[in-house]
């Protein structure tokens, strides 16, 4: 099993931070590759099982599950149920805790999944390097840091 770890700080109070990240249907108003997202049969981002059918600027189409939402813990754990990365079994969590020696938010993604052998190392350094750090640089940059 692949499992890839990106982790950063932003300089915003996490309550800012989560209030952005926290719509499983907002990708496209945080993430630079995202270009438009939608909620399956009309139901709350923020309903557990709820499906997500987002398009990449690139053109390529995803569909998670939303597993877990905590308000309380702030972190979202989703599934990838349909993908052209060639990933199975794709589970990820996006975490956020509050930096106690200032006004930051530390953000951490973590993604778990199985995958061709020979591909493990392009799929986790495009899905780190990528997806966790392009949506973490684009909220650095949106708090001013």
């Amino acid at each position: 099993m692949a499992r890839v770890y990106v982790s950063t700080v932003v300089n915003a109070r996490n309550d800012r931070v989560w209030a952005r990240v926290r719509d499983f249907n907002g990708l496209p108003n945080w993430h630079p590759a995202i270009a438009e997202s939608r909620i399956e049969g009309g139901e709350p981002s923020d309903k557990i099982g709820c499906v997500r059918d987002f398009r990449l600027r690139n053109g390529d189409r995803i569909r998670e599950k939303l597993l877990g939402l905590s308000d309380y813990d702030m972190f979202c754990t989703y599934s990838i149920l349909e993908s052209p990365m060639g990933v199975e079994n794709y589970v990820a969590t996006l975490r956020l805790t509050p930096v106690t020696d200032g006004d930051q938010t530390f953000l951490e993604w973590i993604a778990e999944f199985d995958c061709a052998p020979e591909r493990e190392t392009e799929l986790v350094n495009n899905i780190g390097g990528g997806v966790f750090q392009g949506g973490f640089d684009a909220l650095k940059r949106a708090f001013g840091g």
